[in-house]
């Protein structure tokens, strides 16, 4: 069989393979309706990254469009418009509502966790499934999958001591893109190579910096332990930065907020970016594009972690019993003035 490119998929629809590719990559300066129906279109041609949803979306539109109960979002902070998960909640919303399912968002508060109770919105009774993003409590995650729910974590806790949650966990791909950044930069010549971040915040920040530890060894390369600097505060990485009698050549962030706070306290402290200082971060948030300077990241495809958790969710209404599934939705490096390539 012939493999669909996105070429196909732009003479299928008279369209530039420009433009297409825009909408697979999630990138800026479409409209929502015509990034629609770019992807359905990728779905029904069996695209290499919509591939493994083609029957099952199939077979979910042929049913009934009727109300068939809530999916639950539980959230741990306010989801800002800059955080990678709102346009994948947009879009996993709409594709929900078409199947007769409402998502609806319930807040996980400070009291909340402290005292394992579900937000007073919450009525299981109602509930079909359960969505959590920015939720990294152990404890309290425990406590959701004992509700006897299907249940399907974006992100989660870290799993540096070995155990994992009982739910279908749903991540972007954390690895390749830093290996392959390290390597980059190692080829550069740039040997001394730091990090930003609390690794120990969630599962995708653990992976992420053990990618990075991973990446030096394979090369034989010893990481300078002064230039790890384990926060995500403002405050607490200005203080560390400050500390350090030398800077590394490289920077890898947690996150693009990691990264835009970093480049902000080495201003403060008279450095420049990237003459003194080259710098990677994570999500290709929108600033991550107009800040200056601009800063290479690493891309996450939100449309397809949307498609992805929909597969999840919904199959696993329909068969309880299913092992549970781990899937990492794939990502894409990419370089900007913050390397100076």
């Amino acid at each position: 069989m012939k493999r669909v490119t996105i070429q196909d998929i732009a003479d299928e629809l008279g369209i530039s393979r420009n433009t297409v590719s825009k909408a697979i990559n999630n990138a800026d300066g479409l409209a929502d309706a015509t990034r629609e129906r770019i992807l359905e279109k990728a779905v029904e041609m069996g695209y290499k990254q919509f591939s493994y949803i083609k029957a099952h979306t199939g077979a979910i539109g042929a049913q009934e469009q009727q109300s068939k109960g809530e999916i639950a979002l539980l959230c741990g902070c306010v989801i800002s418009p800059a955080h990678f998960a709102t346009l994948m909640l947009d879009k996993l919303k709409r594709d929900l509502e078409r199947l007769g399912y409402a998502l609806n968002s319930h807040r996980v508060d400070r009291d909340n966790l402290l005292c394992r109770t579900l937000p007073l919105t919450f009525d299981p009774g109602r509930v079909s499934a359960i969505i959590c993003v920015e939720m990294f409590d152990r404890a309290y995650d425990e406590m959701i999958c004992d509700l006897g729910l299907p249940v399907l974590f974006v992100d989660g806790p870290n799993k540096r001591d070995g155990i994992d949650l009982p739910a279908d966990q749903l991540y972007m791909e954390n690895t390749t893109a830093i290996t392959r950044f390290v390597n980059d930069m190692l080829l550069r010549g740039r040997r001394k190579i730091g990090f930003i971040g609390d690794y120990e915040h969630c599962q995708s920040f653990y992976e992420r910096y053990t990618a990075f530890r991973y990446a030096m060894l394979m090369a034989d390369v010893p990481v300078n332990e002064r230039f790890c600097i384990k926060t995500s505060e403002r405050e607490r990485l200005e203080e560390a930065l400050a500390e350090l009698s030398e800077l590394p050549e490289v920077f890898i962030c947690a996150n693009d907020f990691a990264a835009e706070d970093a480049i902000y306290a080495l201003r403060k402290l008279g450095k420049s970016v990237p003459e003194e200082v080259l710098f990677c971060g994570f999500d290709d948030s929108p600033n991550s594009r107009i800040m200056t300077p601009a800063l290479t990241t690493v891309h996450i495809h939100t449309q397809i972690m949307a498609v992805a958790a929909m597969h999840l969710l919904l199959s696993r209404i329909k068969e309880p019993n299913l092992d549970f599934r781990t899937v990492h939705t794939e990502t894409e490096l990419i370089y900007r003035d913050s390397t100076r390539l």
